[in-house]
């Protein structure tokens, strides 16, 4: 019973239960109950006294600082909880997310600024602007990722002393859970649409799969000189889904724990250089086909958190091009769901991948006698949070179709209100990716070799098969207009 326990308090089990509390509260709104509408928003400002209030205005009278600080201690206590039942460090967790909260919404404020953040040729005018760095509100989660690296490798102290509460993939697990809200809402909208990306982003992971780690474990066996051990866990953290992929990959096959972390190490550190180029490429080269730069998105950038994050500002700057450019004024989340869904599948084929590995190595390459690989390994390597999005889709799918056009309303209400949690986890995410980067400590345990490997895995063949496959199966393929 003890171990049944501890598996339902895991990282992953607790996206879960906090995801699904907020959709719960946001699903309030269909009895007439703004359960969520006192969560601080940020807004695209000149006038600083005007970059926040609360989410609804039912709650108007609350003010935007005092909304900053009830959200702040709501979400305090949610994740301290979760914390505590999972045996972290009460107080270095609580002074952790303490500073990360405060430091991430600093960050979030300053990317709302209108010089950085109008696009938009109706923002400019409306602001009175001469100049604009035009680089849309996303550019928070980007000032977030950079002020994090400069924590942790100038302040490597202080980056240490908030390693409790600096929990990336906690995070963006949670905002994904909330997400499938939002694509429960879209989807009645327009399910054509959201079938197509469904289906075309299963296609796509398994054909990825079949070409990427096949390729990169023979090319770091055969070129590199690496053994199976090392092999096995980098070819699933370059070519599948990064953080998670190498460490159950290294787990399925009873790698020594020092290989799946220093792969990790390195997939973080990649994710970052994706996250910061691949949104500006697929701006420039691929806003005429936004949907195949989401899910290139979902193929090419590694971790839930980059990946995801990724697709978020890919959503926000080639709607912002396409409406400047061709005057088409997509509705936003498409190209972000385009991206989760993609990556969905690949967190799903996770379990299925470590199973498989597990039995080749049981069975093929260690062969020890008397030694079998239980099938539950399927269920223990599966990533929890993606039952969490699936519910969160499926309930909102089930109350909005064919209903009412004020039922409707009212459950895009209460997503929407979810939604700005969903995006302050993912700035928080942001942050805390680079919190986690410390590039000179990584440089001295001797993974230049791995990343060298990396390196040539990524930029040689992994992002441009993606591209490859992102166009076969979602070229032609737009977003609804508004």
């Amino acid at each position: 019973m003890t171990g049944q326990k501890n598996q339902f308090m895991t990282e992953d089990w607790w996206a879960v239960y906090l995801g699904l509390l907020i959709f719960v509260l946001g699903l309030g709104a269909l009895v007439g109950m703004d359960l969520l509408g006192w969560v601080v928003k940020p807004s695209m400002f000149v006038d600083l006294g005007k970059s926040l209030a609360p989410a609804s205005k039912a709650y108007a009278a609350m003010g935007g600082f005092l909304s900053l600080v009830v959200t702040y201690i709501v979400l305090l206590v949610l994740f301290t909880i979760g914390a505590g039942a999972m045996g972290w460090k009460i107080g270095k967790f609580v002074y952790g997310f303490t500073v990360i909260f405060w430091v991430t919404y600093c960050c979030v404020i300053a990317g709302n600024y209108a010089n950085i953040a109008a696009n938009a040729p109706a923002d400019i005018k409306k602001f009175g602007l001469s100049w604009s760095l035009r680089l849309t509100a996303e550019s928070g989660l980007i000032i977030a990722l950079l002020v994090g690296l400069f924590i942790s490798n100038l302040l490597p102290r202080f980056a240490n002393s908030l390693k409790e509460a600096t929990r990336p993939e906690w995070y963006i697990k949670t905002a994904i859970v909330i997400l499938g809200a939002g694509l429960g809402v879209k989807a009645v909208a327009a399910m054509g649409l959201a079938s197509a990306v469904m289906f075309r982003g299963l296609c796509a992971i398994i054909e990825a799969y079949l070409i990427y780690w096949a390729v990169v474990y023979w090319m770091s066996r055969k070129w590199f000189g690496f053994s199976r051990e090392w092999s096995a866990p980098l070819a699933s953290g370059i070519s599948i889904c990064g953080v998670s992929a190498a460490i159950a990959t290294g787990a399925a096959i009873r790698a020594r724990p020092i290989i799946p972390v220093m792969v990790s190490s390195l997939v973080v550190i990649f994710a970052v250089v994706e996250l910061i180029i691949l949104p500006l490429l697929a701006q420039l080269f691929l806003y005429t086909q936004p949907l195949v730069a989401a899910a290139w998105m979902g193929l090419a950038v590694k971790t839930d958190g980059a990946a995801v994050a990724s697709g978020q500002i890919v959503d926000s700057l080639i709607r912002a091009k396409a409406l400047t450019v061709q005057g088409l004024n997509y509705q936003p989340g498409w190209m972000l769901s385009t991206t989760t869904t993609v990556k969905v599948f690949i967190d799903i084929f996770i379990g299925v991948w470590a199973f498989i590995l597990a039995v080749i190595w049981c069975s093929v390459i260690e062969c020890k006698p008397g030694e079998k690989v239980r099938a539950v390994e399927i269920w223990d390597r599966f990533p929890k949070f993606i039952i969490g999005y699936a519910l969160t889709f499926l309930v909102m799918l089930w109350v909005c179709w064919g209903a009412p056009k004020e039922i409707i309303a009212k459950a895009t209400f209460g997503a929407g209100n979810a939604d700005v949690l969903r995006s302050l986890f993912f700035a928080l995410c942001f942050f805390a990716i680079g919190l986690a980067t410390n590039f000179r400590k990584l440089w001295e345990e001797g993974i230049g070799k791995l990343a060298l490997v990396y390196v040539v895995a990524l930029f040689g063949f992994i992002i441009w098969v993606g591209l490859i496959i992102s166009w076969i199966f979602f070229h032609g393929v737009h977003p609804p207009l508004v």
